[in-house]
């Protein structure tokens, strides 16, 4: 193994992985902490659900992920976390870098949300979504971790006792070499942190290139596309243009949906314009006994005989607020979550191979409700989210599973997701 990604969810986790295998490395993602061997692979992406638990958590969690990636001879880590820098001021982004840097005896590392291909660009320290800082995007309106600070030096700094400093966009584009430099003089003047600013692709194989050789990375999905050309370089890997090859899977298909992120609602919308069929759950319903998980599967197994069927929780800021009002953030959340995890075990029971699910904290609750353990990494669907293949699990046959981050894809995302599995089905 060459490089152990620790993710903090899900969704996060197959982005990453996407990006490694997009560049050539076999790479296999492992859902929850190692508890055996690890499979044979250039890169192993450990998924955690850590972003939103208690930070105490999230750290024992990821140091335990540490060391199964190191018994098994990683030689880099990666701490991979959203590209809109998902966390709140207690972290768990902060409290995650100190602990890992602490255990691979590290004084320094970077710190780089960008993935410009998905319109996440980081200039002068502060993040940008699209032509929008971060705090006038619609993470202002996230409901676990609204983000209303652009300014990544601040954000992290209140998440962590060390320097944090800033990596600037004039250094970067001067390549590898000013950067390794840039990043030396920062380490002799106390920075242990170093936010990196990246506008383009280039930038981005330019700090691959700059960071190949520290312990230890932190950053989105988009710095790991520079490092396998650095690793390619140095001799450590042979790319693999099969590398996202996938088998060929038929049978039904559904989307399961409980991100409220704007992307995510006009990818509902979109569904629903062209005439998909579709579920809603609604969770004062399911609170209030109107409704169960079990009748909610039901409708979803009688849509299935005419074609996909989206099963949804999405709606707008203003929904969400209401209800969490009613029941309060926490209980919301798990509410949607264990209905929505429940229905789609159901639907894999009832035939369903090809399962398309929106939303970090959902795609994790469905992974852990069907018991998968390991993913193979595909061809990705759109920047950041590929189909992935598993035999574990609740299905006996392989399962193809799209796990999306709320923000990713465009309008259309779920027909296009489910078009490219169609000459199999």
């Amino acid at each position: 193994m060459i490089l152990g990604v620790i993710a903090d969810d899900f969704t996060g986790a197959t982005d990453v992985a996407s990006m490694l295998v997009r560049a050539g490395m076999r790479t296999v993602q492992v859902l929850g902490v190692p508890q055996g061997p690890l499979p044979q692979a250039d890169a192993i992406v450990v998924a955690l659900k850590s972003r939103t638990i208690a930070p105490e958590l999230a750290v024992q969690q990821s140091l335990d992920a540490l060391a199964a990636l190191r018994a098994a001879g990683a030689r880099q880590i990666y701490f991979k976390y959203c590209s809109t820098f998902d966390s709140t001021p207690r972290g768990n982004i902060g409290p995650v870098i100190d602990a890992l840097m602490q255990a691979l005896n590290t004084d320094l590392t970077i710190a780089c949300p960008a993935f410009p291909e998905n319109g996440r660009t980081v200039y002068r320290g502060h993040l940008f979504v699209g032509d929008a800082l971060l705090s006038d995007s619609g993470m202002r309106n996230h409901p676990l971790t609204p983000m209303t600070d652009a300014n990544l030096l601040r954000v992290l700094q209140a998440q962590t006792p060390q320097r944090v400093g800033l990596l600037r966009h004039d250094t970067v584009a001067q390549g590898a070499d000013a950067t390794r430099a840039k990043l030396q003089s920062l380490r002799a003047e106390g920075t242990r942190v170093a936010v990196a600013d990246a506008l383009s692709q280039d930038d981005l194989l330019t700090l691959g290139e700059a960071c190949a050789d520290l312990p230890l990375v932190t950053a989105g999905s988009g710095v790991a596309l520079g490092l396998p050309p650095a690793y390619a370089r140095r001799g450590w890997l042979r790319p693999d243009a099969q590398a996202a090859a996938l088998p060929a899977v038929g049978g039904a298909a559904a989307v399961v949906s409980g991100s409220c992120s704007q992307a995510t609602n006009a990818q509902v919308a979109r569904w629903q314009q062209g005439g998909g069929a579709s579920v809603q759950v609604d969770p004062l319903a399911l609170h209030e006994g109107r409704t169960s998980p079990a009748d909610l599967l039901a409708e979803a197994t009688a849509s299935l005989a005419q074609g996909p069927v989206l099963v949804y929780a999405t709606a707008t800021p203003e929904r969400v607020g209401a209800v969490q009002q009613a029941l309060g953030v926490q209980a919301a959340g798990e509410l949607v979550e264990q209905a929505l995890a429940h229905i789609a075990r159901g639907l894999v029971t009832r035939g369903v191979r090809r399962l398309v699910v929106a939303g970090g904290e959902t795609s994790g609750a469905v992974v852990q409700a069907l018991a998968v353990q390991q993913l193979q990494i595909g061809p990705s669907i759109c920047p950041g989210v590929p189909w992935t293949a598993t035999r574990h699990g609740e299905a006996a046959d392989p399962l193809l599973l799209a796990l999306k981050s709320g923000n990713f894809g465009g309008p259309d995302f779920f027909r296009e997701a489910l078009a490219m599995t169609e000459a199999a089905a």
